[in-house]
């Protein structure tokens, strides 16, 4: 979710608050499409696809219509496509969670009085995966680089035939990607419903404010941060306190360094 938010932000210069129905769509995708009984590889792809045609839709029709509109605006236009999602999905889906078994059916892991379950290293590697192949696409592919010119200087990038209309189109859709990866690596731990996305989101959002919203390795340190501080505060406070700290960790970064906790403020003279 972090990354997503990132890369749209780095991209266009506007926060997507519709990252957490990106979630939503590919946990419930899956989840529904492992009830009806299809293998594993073939659901994930297949709400992973989906998602990423949500996240081209998004762009086209609510960011692309008012790309000379301010960043205010915009980023009110996400929250808009967020709640439109969602009205969508409780439509087609209803208001009932759907269930997705185990990636795998071993046994829980014991290191001395930790139980860690095997979904869990699931998570953990498939976010190893996909930050390399972020990594690489950004920094080895053409099209990686022409979307890091955009996001450094849009009229430049402009001016050597780099279209930041595309780039953008193309930010959305890997942001789509991400969170769908991120929501069927999440649905056998957390049984989706259509309702979810906006709390998804706001958490992806607090990740990334943790990294300084500039970069993606800092997303995932902040995503990281965020699962050790829950933890920690479930084990000292009751189970539903965890989110509010969560949200209080979020209200101190943005008050105290809203660049990010990750992210040094550079200063220049004029």
């Amino acid at each position: 979710m972090g990354l997503g938010i990132v890369l749209v932000y780095q991209v266009t210069g506007i926060i997507n608050f519709a990252q957490g129905e990106f979630v939503m769509l590919g946990a419930l995708g899956f989840a529904i499409l492992r009830e009806s009984g299809v293998p594993l590889l073939f659901a994930a792809v297949t709400a992973v696809s989906a998602t990423v045609v949500a996240g081209l839709v998004v762009e086209r029709l609510a960011i692309a219509p008012a790309r000379q509109a301010t960043h205010i605006r915009l980023i009110i236009l996400t929250i808009g496509a967020s709640i439109t999602i969602q009205g969508l999905a409780l439509l087609f889906f209803g208001t009932d969670p759907h269930f997705a078994p185990n990636f795998s059916q071993a046994d829980p892991i014991r290191l001395g009085s930790v139980v860690v379950l095997p979904q869990y290293l699931w998570v953990v590697g498939t976010t190893a995966v996909v930050v390399v192949a972020l990594w690489w696409f950004l920094t080895r592919t053409l099209t990686g680089r022409a979307m890091r010119a955009v996001a450094m200087n849009k009229d430049a990038a402009r001016s050597v035939g780099i279209s930041p209309s595309r780039m953008s189109m193309l930010a959305f859709m890997l942001a789509g990607g991400l969170g769908a990866v991120g929501g069927v690596i999440l649905a056998p731990l957390q049984a989706p419903d259509a309702g979810i996305g906006v709390f998804l989101g706001l958490k992806g959002f607090t990740a990334a404010v943790i990294g300084g919203l500039h970069s993606p390795a800092g997303a995932v340190v902040g995503g990281l941060s965020i699962g050790v501080v829950e933890s920690l505060a479930s084990g000292w406070l009751p189970s539903g306190y965890k989110d509010a700290v969560t949200f209080a960790i979020l209200f101190l970064v943005l008050l105290l360094r809203p660049h990010g906790l990750l992210r040094s403020v550079q200063e220049a003279r004029v």
